[in-house]
């Protein structure tokens, strides 16, 4: 098969050929229609998860229809149309048994320490457990970004702080899952607020009814201005040391930050406002995934029409074009949404 894979940390990915997956007794391999282009891959590809073995194949986002399934899956077959969370649980321990297998101290990670969806084909371990089936009203390139930046979103905007009607929400960053947070808060009923340095970005969580606001080095103020005593939630989707900061000072007491973009290299121990924390009772949220139970809210939302996903891509491209894609992730996103490449 085909497979977009690097050799080296920071070296120019490549389209190559390398050899079909084997499928595992309860595993499923998955043709890929469409695989996400994520921040979180560009992290992998420069060497900041230790669990990247080299040479790999990123990609953690995908929709597609099954192609094999092992002797003991019994839930799938060959032409279901499905999407998974990019954490895949064993669907035994005590977290996947209590519902939350986002945590699952067992998970694996396509595109991490196991090969991803950068590939014609890729594999689903435990696929009963992990895999969710795709209504067909969902188009592949939409489904494409559920497993990570929509299906994360919809965790932490939900599950995490859940969010009420009438809530002031602050989204620190408008990428993919940034735009997919000011959708799903907006969903909720809440006022929503985005915040970015780029004015494509702002204009697209503009265009989905955000309230957009230019970062600067007092924004945190400006928040507080705008929200009157500040955000009842805060949502930092870009992942750094100085936006997380921000966020949590644009709280008003006893609000609810959640962290969701991913804290790494650099910026993976922040100092944070702990005085304010403990001074105004409020209260850190972190957020992982999604769990397999929850898209079936998440699912019904979009095939309703409740939830639009076309303002969370920003362009779609050949697969042929995802070492490209990898690379242009060294300067900021030149197009606010999610890239999604096509395999089929």
């Amino acid at each position: 098969m085909r497979a977009v894979r690097f050799d080296a940390f920071r070296a120019t990915p490549g389209l190559v050929e390398v050899a079909s997956p084997a499928c595992p007794p309860r595993g499923a391999v998955i043709a890929v229609h469409a695989t996400g282009v994520c921040r979180s891959d560009w992290h992998a590809w420069q060497g900041h998860d230790d669990s990247v073995q080299l040479p790999h194949i990123p990609g953690h986002e995908f929709a597609g229809v099954v192609a094999q399934v092992g002797a003991e899956v019994t839930r799938f077959a060959v032409g279901d149309r499905i999407t998974a969370p990019f954490i895949l649980a064993c669907g035994r321990c005590e977290q996947c048994r209590a519902g939350a297998p986002q945590v699952c101290p067992e998970q694996r990670q396509p595109g991490f320490d196991l090969p991803g969806a950068w590939a014609e084909q890729v594999v689903v371990i435990e696929a009963d457990h992990n895999l969710v089936a795709l209504p067909d009203e969902i188009d592949m390139t939409l489904a494409a970004g559920l497993g990570c930046r929509v299906g994360t979103a919809h965790h932490a905007v939900r599950a995490q702080a859940a969010v009420q009607p009438g809530e002031q929400v602050a989204v620190f960053g408008c990428g993919g899952l940034g735009l997919a947070c000011v959708m799903i808060a907006l969903a909720a009923g809440a006022e929503v607020i985005a915040v970015d340095v780029s004015p494509r970005a702002l204009a697209a969580a503009e265009a989905l009814g955000a309230t957009a606001l230019a970062s600067s080095p007092d924004i945190a103020a400006r928040v507080r201005e705008v929200t009157g005593s500040g955000a009842h939630v805060t949502l930092d989707a870009l992942g750094s040391a100085a936006t997380a900061r921000a966020a949590i000072e644009s709280l008003r007491p006893r609000g609810r930050h959640v962290q969701v973009g991913l804290l790494l290299g650099d910026d993976a121990d922040p100092s944070l406002p702990i005085g304010r924390v403990i001074a105004q009772e409020l209260q850190i949220f972190g957020s992982h995934g999604l769990a397999v139970a929850e898209y079936g809210e998440l699912l019904a939302d979009i095939a309703s029409g409740r939830l639009d996903l076309a303002g969370t891509v920003g362009r779609v491209i050949d697969a042929e074009q995802l070492p490209a894609a990898m690379v242009a992730m060294d300067q900021s996103p030149a197009t606010p949404g999610m890239t999604v490449a096509r395999w089929r």
